[in-house]
């Protein structure tokens, strides 16, 4: 009697409009033509010796087995004191700081933790490209509002009118990831005065706090009681210290909240690396590498923009965050006329340069002619780059 051969069921995806992402597809380009990779955002180069120092000495230490769920405690105060000491915000290490498995799981889980199915969730576009996801995943609807086009600053009016009584939560994200754009403070009271009336939750993704040049303050919801009062503040080690693998971040809320948000915690990683948490928590007992991240990222964008101006490249604002964006509309080659998705692999196979179309980071694929650049580069690196577009 022979067996019946094996089969897999079918499935209904969760995600159905999900594919494999745009900075997959543009690494992978980028390694089979041998390109400069200013696509995906991440450093090429090492993080501080001392840290990876801190790592072993933690190992040889024995602190290898399950850490408290919220975190190593002494990460937290350390946080905690951070918090108080850069934004005014004084927050219990106990009960409003849970260490998290990166930026993006700390995202879903605050998502996960508030949203019911059905509710909406603001996000402003272009925006990270987690977000919507996490809101299906959740059950929720994402209601997409554009930053306006070419300053990508926040229209509030726009935004106010987004806000029905099915709204739960709203996701903003300063520095900007892809536009490198800003946050003021006029821009901050203005959101507080918004949400004041409404019971409408904040996630603020603040992944790139330390990424703010020109000598800007970041404007953290932590500085604001009538947005702290009522957000997620999440942060990123892997951002702040050149270790984006390591995938440890923060997040920072009212007690309520994080209870909320631990119960989906527990039961979606549970707790973070150990030895590297109990790293950061000792390397974070100097402030200065956090402190001078600004100058460190200033001084590479400067380099970039330098020689990006010798081109016919547009350069937009570069005010935070590792990413320049540029304008391809006045280039003197046919493919400026290209979608930008395929502007970016003509760049990538014909120049050596892989980059990010900024249609990527819309739902609808809005194309203005823009693409984005990673400056979180060696020097050699970027100049090599440079020396390819200098073609253009």
């Amino acid at each position: 009697m022979s067996l019946p051969r094996p089969r897999t069921p079918a499935l209904t995806s969760r995600l159905p409009k999900v594919g494999t992402t745009i900075f997959t597809v543009m690494s992978a380009l980028a390694a089979e033509h041998g390109a400069v990779n200013l696509g995906q955002g991440f450093p090429d180069f090492d993080c501080d010796p001392a840290l990876v120092d801190a790592v072993t000495r933690a190992m040889q230490a024995g602190h290898n087995q399950y850490p408290p769920m919220p975190g190593v405690p002494a990460l937290r105060q350390a946080m905690a004191a951070k918090m108080q000491a850069l934004y005014g915000l004084t927050c219990d290490p106990n009960t409003e700081i849970t260490v998290t498995a990166g930026a993006t799981q700390a995202i879903l889980t605050a998502i996960l933790a508030v949203v019911q199915p059905g509710d909406e969730v603001i996000v402003l576009e272009p925006c990270y490209d987690s977000y919507v996801p996490n809101i299906e995943l959740a059950g929720g609807v994402a209601v997409l509002v554009p930053l306006t086009p070419g300053s990508f600053r926040p229209d509030f009016d726009r935004i106010a009118g987004a806000i029905t009584p099915r709204t739960r939560a709203l996701i903003i994200n300063s520095p900007h990831n892809p536009s490198g754009m800003v946050w003021s403070a006029a821009d901050m009271l203005k959101l507080q005065d918004l949400l004041a009336p409404t019971d409408v939750l904040l996630i603020s993704d603040e992944v790139y706090e330390h990424m703010v040049f020109d000598g800007q303050v970041h404007q953290s919801a932590a500085r604001y009681p009538g947005l702290a009062a009522r957000a997620f503040i999440v942060s990123s080690f892997g951002k702040t210290y050149h270790v984006t693998g390591w995938k440890v971040g923060t997040v920072v809320a009212p007690a309520a909240l994080t209870a909320e948000f631990r119960k989906v915690h527990q039961f979606n990683v549970f707790t973070v690396n150990t030895p590297v948490q109990h790293a950061l928590a000792s390397y974070m007992a100097n402030a200065a590498p956090y402190l001078e991240l600004a100058a460190f990222y200033q001084r590479k964008r400067d380099l970039f923009r330098e020689g990006l101006a010798a081109t016919r490249f547009r350069l937009l604002p570069g005010q935070g965050t590792y990413f320049q964006c540029v304008d391809i509309s006045n280039l003197a080659v046919p493919e400026r006329d290209l979608p930008e998705g395929d502007f970016c692999q003509w760049l990538t196979r014909e120049m050596g340069v892989a980059a990010i179309p900024l249609s990527a980071f819309y739902g609808d694929g809005f194309d203005q002619r823009v693409v984005r650049f990673c400056f979180a580069k060696k020097d050699d690196t970027l100049r090599e780059a440079l020396k390819r577009l200098s073609r253009l």
